[in-house]
């Protein structure tokens, strides 16, 4: 997309969709969870505003990190109409710190799932080379 697509004032949900790559039910799918209103032209097409699209952007992105469809309206101040700027950052700011956290214990409870299999890989091969030295 150029630079001068990036300003147009309105998109096609088919411009959007290639833009970032997703089929245009997803877009639907964030229509129908009231993450994005589009506009509709005379012909009842779905039209998107520059608003629309970085919503769509901050949408993305928080799937991307993980969070849920609820989440994200959270997140972008949709639960909570009467949310300013600064809320708004704060709340993605809790948001973020609860998932690095859930990231944080997940890791640790990964390296410790790692530590046993390597254990149990190491006793299993000593087993292993006593059992064939005992053979021979």
């Amino acid at each position: 997309m150029t630079k001068n697509d990036k300003q147009q004032k309105t998109f096609s949900i088919s411009n959007l969709a290639e833009e970032f790559e997703i089929s245009t039910r997803t877009i639907r799918f964030y229509e129908e969870k009231g993450l994005i209103c589009p506009g509709r032209t005379e012909g009842n097409q779905r039209i998107y505003t520059r608003k629309d699209r970085a919503r769509l952007i901050l949408i993305l992105k928080g799937r991307k990190f993980g969070y849920s469809i609820d989440e994200i309206a959270e997140i972008i101040g949709l639960a909570n109409i009467d949310l300013d700027e600064i809320d708004q950052i704060r709340k993605t700011l809790e948001f973020g710190k609860k998932r690095l956290t859930e990231i944080r214990e997940r890791i640790s409870e990964l390296k410790l799932l790692e530590e046993d299999i390597v254990s149990f890989h190491d006793k299993a091969k000593e087993r292993l080379e006593k059992l064939l030295k005992e053979k021979e």
